[in-house]
């Protein structure tokens, strides 16, 4: 599954305050979102999906916010130059259900940036941990800025409990998606997925049974790149 989450506007960026009411304080977050910028969120997610299972599902809350029914039109309007691309759309209370429910059922997801924010970290548990889970941050042309999800974990620093799959997985994605070493990145994916098909687990997927150490993990992955 891909989540292609629009980073730099929505609610996190548009005009925010408290103000007087007539039952005192109020506070306000707007969310904003320009033709542009969705078209250049969804063009992603469609190149993304043709190199893929050519479905994508766009998801928003068209049923209830004036944003998200611009976001419907313009999704659709793009999905016109990608015929060779399914594309589906569904509002984000169900997506958070099916996400559980089903979860087989989606490729490549397109969304706003809470809802992003939101749904990308419940998908995130369908793996069991977020120690398994990279991510990338894409600007124009080639830049990214890839890290596991996350982040840097400070209350568990110097204990070797790290699980170093997510980073490994960034890493494989840079390789991929900035680079064209697609061969290199498929080299690292399996050597991922070696290692836990043999069982090995560190302490964040052991579910109570035996583990092995960050370093341990991490030398497990080197010894099959």
């Amino acid at each position: 599954m891909l989540i292609v989450r629009e980073l730099t506007g929505g609610m996190y960026f548009g005009e925010s305050g408290r103000r007087e009411g007539s039952d005192g304080p109020e506070a306000f977050d707007t969310e904003c979102y320009s033709v542009k910028e969705i078209r250049r969120i969804g063009r992603i997610a469609f190149e993304a999906a043709r190199t893929r299972r050519k479905e994508v599902t766009s998801i928003d809350k068209a049923n209830v916010l004036e944003s998200s029914r611009l976001w419907r039109e313009i999704i659709h309007d793009l999905a016109r130059e990608y015929p060779d691309v399914a594309c589906r759309d569904m509002l984000v209370d169900n997506a958070a259900m099916q996400l559980v429910q089903n979860p087989a059922q989606f490729d490549v997801i397109v969304t706003s940036n809470m809802f992003g924010d939101i749904l990308s970290d419940e998908a995130s548990q369908l793996t069991g941990s977020i120690g398994l889970l990279p991510s990338a941050s894409l600007g124009e042309g080639t830049r990214g800025l890839y890290e596991p999800i996350h982040g840097s974990a400070p209350d568990i620093a110097g204990k070797d409990m790290a699980n170093p799959i997510a980073t490994v997985l960034s890493a494989a994605m840079m390789l991929r998606m900035s680079f064209g070493l697609h061969a290199v990145a498929d080299l690292m994916e399996k050597a991922v997925d070696s290692v836990l098909e043999a069982g090995l687990r560190t302490r964040d997927i052991a579910r109570g049974g035996p583990y092995i150490k960050g370093s341990e993990m991490t030398n497990a992955l080197l010894d099959r790149i």
